[in-house]
């Protein structure tokens, strides 16, 4: 059945309302629509909150802190890692109490490695991703922060099958050499692609063997890398599809058994469901096939409003209904 999920960011400081809305839109679903609720991350607690932020209170024996650039690895825990993993707590126990009950999957959104790399800094040093030895161990702490999180999942929410979506907006930028240096003057030198893999694979291997159903990676808007997502193990990869070759990459991994995960815009239900349709049938995909389609809301951590984030997923929910519709014509 065709699905609906979203990225993970909410609006706002309240952890238990926005879990409450995730679940009752992504439960009470149409007929012929999967939906797959999850694990919110109320983005108005300041770094704490940050998609960044969250990241780095998974990590495993690399403690981090804010520093005059942003978010930085540290030699000791202090209190901005403290506020970042205190939200997390509350963002897990907000989901085991709306979730009460739910037998279902349950998405965990995770900022991916390499683009973690992207964003932190050394404690002594440029980005992450400027550093081989480091970057690795930003994938194996990775890696075991996410294994421990799917672990959570299940333990505060029994009978719940978590699939781990890994975000990586910035793998483009890495991987291109697009990274900029310490001083902006510069661009760090890019990551190859096989070692981007390696890493992605770490994180992938690490989230199924804790129990994770399926692991998806969301690989932004470059099609041209999608190819990574089989590479590294994954069940399934994301994409904001832009041009027919976007499209194209999209028919050719669904080939190969890869699920899409189609992130779409803030468009209502019908025009949606068009802008997925209309370049499926194009590229000579079976209307069937849209019943394996997972339509993504986009991240709704800078909504105006719970009230709009809240009619993304209304919409996103109508438009899975509409291509559930078409695959069963």
């Amino acid at each position: 059945m065709t699905g609906a999920s979203g990225l993970g960011g909410w609006p706002g400081s309240e952890p238990l309302p926005a879990q409450q809305v995730v679940l009752g839109e992504l439960t009470d679903v149409p007929e012929g629509v999967t939906g797959l609720p999850f694990l919110s991350r109320s983005a108005g607690r300041g770094p704490a909150g940050s998609v960044l932020g969250r990241a780095l209170s998974l990590l495993v024996d690399l403690p981090s802190e804010i520093g005059t650039h942003g978010w930085a690895l540290a030699d000791r825990p202090g209190r901005d890692l403290a506020r970042a993993q205190a939200a997390a707590r509350e963002d897990l126990d907000a989901l085991a109490i709306a979730a009460h009950g739910h037998t279902g999957p349950i998405v965990v959104p995770v900022l991916g490695p390499l683009s973690l790399g992207a964003e932190v800094w050394l404690a002594r040093g440029d980005r992450g991703v400027s550093d081989p030895g480091a970057l690795r161990e930003l994938a194996a702490s990775l890696a075991l922060g996410v294994a421990e999180l799917v672990a959570d999942v299940v333990r505060v929410v029994p009978g719940s099958r978590p699939s781990v979506l890994l975000i990586e907006p910035r793998l483009s930028d890495v991987i291109g050499g697009r990274v900029p240096t310490f001083s902006g003057r510069d661009l760090l030198r890019s990551v190859a692609a096989p070692v981007c893999v390696e890493h992605v694979g770490t994180v992938v291997r690490a989230a199924r063997a804790a129990g994770a159903e399926q692991v998806v990676l969301h690989l932004g808007s470059d099609a041209a890398l999608a190819g990574l997502a089989s590479g590294a193990g994954a069940d399934g990869f994301g994409l904001r599809p832009v041009g027919v070759a976007a499209w194209e990459t999209v028919a050719g991994l669904v080939e190969r058994g890869l699920r899409p995960w189609v992130q779409g815009s803030g468009l209502g239900a019908a025009d949606l469901a068009q802008t997925v349709s209309v370049p499926w049938g194009r590229v000579g995909l079976a209307p069937s096939g849209l019943a394996d389609v997972v339509l993504l809301a986009p991240d709704q951590a800078d909504a105006p409003t719970p009230t709009e984030a809240r009619r993304a997923l209304t919409s996103v929910v109508g438009a899975a209904r509409v291509l559930a519709e078409r695959a069963a014509d």
